[in-house]
């Protein structure tokens, strides 16, 4: 029996297909039956070893396959965009950090499916998949976010390999990764120019985890410095310079993903939100019975199905070869704002309860919010799309 906070109604789409049900199917399985042996966090001490178990439990379920490419039939590693998101909004349901848990093994591991030697990818992915190492993507600095090319961490060459010097900060999963997939810059280069990306392992001399980070919504997060930190040339991803490149095409794979997390968020506020609005005592009826609540719960509904058509259609054309970079800002974009109006009005309908500690209301909120930020903040998934329009109708 599935519980009634995670539908799965929309499968019935003509996006979706066999295995795309069973995908889905496997995911809910699994929430039903995870959290009984990974319980909550009751601290923020806790959670480091909550993700690792949450890590652990997704791989030997099977379901870290879905953000780790496979090799089909022709010989082709790639991962399914539909069953990645899916996965995403089923994950984001039931628990943050396990979409979290998910969601950073894919990206972590990205650009070691996308660039990485047959010697890389045997030495990492499998691991990745059974949830037997931890992945970490790190690409943001202090004053390096949105823009990628001002990136001021550098990479000089230096007797068959190369030695890291700087800083990452917003890095998901430091502290807790087995690995990290570094992008730093051959000195004396500018913007996109001179970026390479690397493999370097945790216990690697010269990495240092120098800032724990605490934000509203609790998850492993650090500040990563580089001090004479030697790489081996074998550890690097793909050619010299190519690291720009490799970043962002890592990050269009996975962020049609963060709009299904948003997804995901925003159908649980919104069933939250009626669960509320038809239990909650008012003027002799109930909140539901107010035209103004159904008002709400119609704006509310609305966003959250025009946000899950544009987040299926990208995930279908990625998976139909299209190139889907506009596509896949809309989703991100359109997801991740709607999510933010419809978690707060759930909070809204909630009244004072909305903002009580503890109450998922509560935590959506602050759940929410990191989404209109990370792998793209709204303000980029914007030009992405403008300038795509302005190119498109250039010819």
């Amino acid at each position: 029996m599935k519980p009634s906070h995670q539908t799965l109604d929309h499968l019935n789409l003509p996006f979706f297909d066999a295995r795309h049900r069973d995908a889905a199917e496997q995911v809910v399985s699994w929430t039903q039956s995870a959290f009984a042996s990974c319980p909550a966090p009751k601290t923020n001490a806790d959670i480091d070893q909550h993700c690792r178990s949450l890590v652990s439990s997704l791989g030997e379920a099977g379901i870290l396959e879905l953000c780790v490419p496979r090799r089909d039939e022709s010989g082709t590693a790639s991962i399914d965009s539909r069953s990645l998101c899916l996965a995403r909004e089923l994950l984001a349901q039931a628990s943050p950090l396990a979409d979290f848990s998910f969601a950073m093994q894919g990206l972590g591991s990205g650009a070691i499916s996308l660039a990485g030697s047959a010697r890389q990818k045997s030495a990492y992915l499998d691991d990745v998949a059974r949830g037997n190492r931890i992945a970490a993507f790190a690409l943001s600095e202090p004053n390096a976010g949105s823009d990628v090319g001002g990136m001021c961490c550098e990479a000089a060459s230096r007797q068959g390999g190369y030695v890291l010097n700087g800083e990452k900060m917003w890095i998901s999963n430091g502290g807790i990764a087995d690995f990290y997939v570094v992008f730093a810059r051959e000195p004396g280069t500018a913007r996109s120019a001179g970026i390479s990306a690397f493999i370097v392992d945790a216990d690697t001399p010269g990495l240092e985890i120098v800032e724990r980070i605490d934000v509203i919504s609790p998850h492993p997060l650090a500040r990563l410095r580089f001090n004479e930190c030697y790489v081996d040339a074998g550890m690097r991803l793909g050619s010299e310079g190519e690291g720009f490149k490799l970043a962002m095409r890592t990050l269009e794979i996975f962020r049609t993903s963060v709009a299904a997390a948003a997804l995901g968020f925003a159908r649980k506020a919104l069933r939250l939100g009626i669960e509320r609005a038809l239990s909650r005592a008012m003027f002799g009826t109930v909140l539901g019975d107010m035209q103004l609540t159904q008002a709400t719960l119609a704006d509310m509904a609305t966003a959250v199905e025009s946000s899950a058509l544009l987040v299926y259609r990208a995930a279908w054309m990625r998976d139909q070869g299209t190139p889907t970079a506009r596509e896949a800002a809309m989703a991100k974009l359109v997801s991740t704002e709607s999510a933010q109006r419809v978690v707060d009005s759930a909070v809204q309908l909630w009244g004072g309860a909305g903002v009580r500690a503890g109450e998922e209301v509560e935590a959506l909120y602050r759940d929410v919010r990191a989404l209109r930020i990370y792998e793209g903040a709204s303000e980029v998934q914007r030009l992405i799309i403008g300038s795509g329009i302005i190119k498109a109708h250039r010819g």
